[in-house]
């Protein structure tokens, strides 16, 4: 199926989402877990479409994605949730399976479960508690993504079903949620990854890193051109072409309603990340997105500049990590009442 012809943010922003990591305290988890389940319930009042956690293990934020959305999916009616991303490594793909189809079927299909692929986070320290047994023999590949999508599609699990006695057993993961496996996605950071998702029909994730690939424009990489081309590669090899779903996720702070003190510190948190988005960075030669911080008309300007953005008509808004409950809140209708709007976004009607 031919690329479009013409970016689609000439169209206007169709799905506004947001992304938050889900920070707590040490000694009191409780607390930032319910502050997470209660912005998530203000992003359904404010009409986003969708409502993005992301997956940290063995650190102060949401180790348990699934389970933290399973108790949202009780708390909101509407509102999608997704997981970006997680990290198949740390994950039995059958066990993983049985819990997304749950949480989709109490949810009533509102799941989006974001995955990816590769090691765990310094594996060699917690390989000994991971994976005692089989450290050397596990798939940190592309065929782990590929056996979850079996599992969720309704594939064979085990060898038997039938009777046994009083019990009966299925062939397939329990309980089946049909749909889900059309609401699967990859976050991917390179072509390769891209085109993987795409031979395989899933959707894609795009963040605010991508791999540098091709030759820098004099000594520099282009973040927003290459992420471009990761998107048109996607589409042009996924099976339903331009129509295929990619959702972005660059870091965004409107200050329409901040205070000056709020404003002061987005600016320096923004500032404080900037010198990693001017060259690629470690092993895996990573580009960063800048922050964008500011009024939401001047953010909404340089988004339709920005050559990744051209090419979507949804968004899932990364909010920074470090910031307070209230500061969320601000950014958060912020991004509601004035830069959707400013994008052509229509907030969903509350039910």
């Amino acid at each position: 199926m031919p690329l479009p012809s013409e970016p689609l943010s000439s169209q206007p922003l169709r799905r506004l989402g947001f992304l938050t990591i889900g920070l707590f305290d040490r000694e009191d988890p409780r607390a930032g877990h319910e502050s997470t389940l209660e912005l998530i319930e203000l992003g359904e009042r404010l009409g986003f479409d969708s409502a993005w956690l992301r997956h940290r293990h063995l650190q102060y934020g949401i180790s348990s994605p699934v389970a933290v959305l399973a108790a949202a999916s009780q708390r909101t009616r509407r509102i999608e949730l997704g997981t970006a991303v997680i990290p198949l490594g740390w994950e039995n793909p059958l066990r993983l399976a049985e819990d997304l189809a749950t949480v989709d079927l109490l949810s009533g299909g509102r799941l989006n479960p974001g995955v990816s692929v590769g090691p765990p986070t310094h594996y060699e320290q917690v390989r000994g508690a991971l994976y005692p047994d089989t450290g050397d023999a596990e798939d940190f590949g592309y065929g782990r993504v590929r056996r979850l999508l079996d599992f969720v599609a309704g594939g064979e699990a085990g060898g038997f079903s039938g009777t046994e006695g009083f019990e009966v057993f299925s062939e397939r993961v329990e309980p089946h949620a049909p749909g889900l496996i059309r609401r699967m996605w990859y976050g991917g950071a390179s072509t390769r990854s891209a085109l993987w998702a795409a031979e395989n029909g899933m959707n894609l994730l795009t963040s605010s890193v991508v791999r540098a690939e091709g030759d820098p424009e004099g000594d520099s990489f282009d973040f927003a051109a290459i992420q471009a081309e990761q998107i048109r590669a996607f589409r042009s090899a996924h099976p339903e072409g331009a129509r295929a779903r990619v959702s972005q996720g660059l870091v965004v702070i409107p200050t329409d309603s901040a205070t000056a003190g709020q404003r002061a510190r987005y600016e320096a948190y923004a500032e404080k990340r900037l010198p990693r988005t001017r060259a690629p960075q470690g092993p895996g030669r990573l580009l960063f997105a800048p922050d964008l911080v500011g009024p939401s008309a001047q953010i909404a300007e340089r988004l339709h500049a920005h050559a990744g953005f051209r090419e979507v008509d949804e968004v899932a808004f990364a909010l920074p990590f470090t910031f307070e409950a209230e500061d969320y809140v601000q950014i958060l209708t912020d991004i509601a009442t004035s830069l959707g709007p400013a994008l052509g976004w229509t907030p969903s009607p509350v039910r």
